[in-house]
């Protein structure tokens, strides 16, 4: 879920000891990821339909991305690199730890899916000079150490015409209450301390930051949980959770 090193500047070893602890669960559906897993179809919905019109491809089709090149940052076990993998692209995951990489390693193959997982920064994927199609930041953002660093990087693997999707909180008191205290102190859908409010990115935050390393905003979405029904949806409402798809002008 989220990828650093003691020698980057994006590094927070408190998270990835943190995510890295719960690794054995990343595929347990009701288990301590199970939120990422009711989130995981309004995501992945939302990259399809994105991806799709930007490249001229049919989302209906059988594999609408194959021939692109997608990376996922901060991959943990691989929640959104498979089915990214059955949409037909050629996929990477990267992440800080080696336990979340062998597990998401480890289920790939049990599924015939070819997927490139490295234990590996995104500043340091940058040295090498490889860019993608599509990069994907979901609920990455709000747990690095400078996310500043962290989008340069980021952006910098975007190729000229391609796509960035991003998915994070937003620094309100909603969220603050919602997101935190109600989500890991009334609820027990996640771990005590998954999140550190002060560090949640606001949607002009996250414009600006982009903006500034040359990827622009094109879309703005909020994701909302209905309580009777029990599932996430697309909204207006970015009070908490928000997606954010951009592009990098050609």
């Amino acid at each position: 879920m989220m990828e650093t090193d003691s020698n980057s500047s994006t590094a927070s070893p408190e998270e990835v000891a943190r995510f890295t602890a719960m690794a054995e669960t990343w595929w347990d559906a009701n288990g301590k990821f199970r939120p990422l897993h009711q989130i995981n179809p309004v995501r992945i919905a939302y990259i399809r339909d994105f991806v799709c019109p930007h490249f001229n491809r049919d989302p209906m089709g059988t594999e609408p991305f194959k021939g692109l090149e997608l990376i996922d940052i901060g991959c943990g076990g691989g929640l959104l690199c498979e089915p990214m993998a059955r949409l037909g692209a050629n996929v990477s995951g990267i992440d800080a730890g080696d336990k979340n990489i062998a597990i998401a390693s480890l289920h790939a193959g049990q599924g015939d899916l070819d997927i490139n997982y490295r234990q590996q920064l995104p500043e340091d994927l940058v040295k090498t000079g490889k860019t993608f199609d599509v990069v994907l930041n979901m609920e990455v953002i709000e747990h690095v150490a400078d996310v500043d660093a962290f989008l340069a990087a980021s952006a910098a693997l975007v190729k000229p015409g391609g796509v960035m999707v991003l998915s994070t909180l937003n620094r309100t008191l909603k969220a603050f209450a919602l997101a935190k205290v109600g989500a890991e102190y009334i609820m027990r859908w996640l771990p005590t301390g998954t999140h550190d409010w002060r560090k949640f990115v606001k949607p002009s935050e996250l414009a600006r930051g982009l903006r500034t390393n040359g990827v622009e905003v094109s879309d703005i979405k909020g994701m909302v949980y209905h309580p009777l029904q029990d599932t996430w949806a697309l909204s207006n409402d970015l009070d908490v959770n928000y997606l954010v798809s951009a592009v990098k002008p050609l």
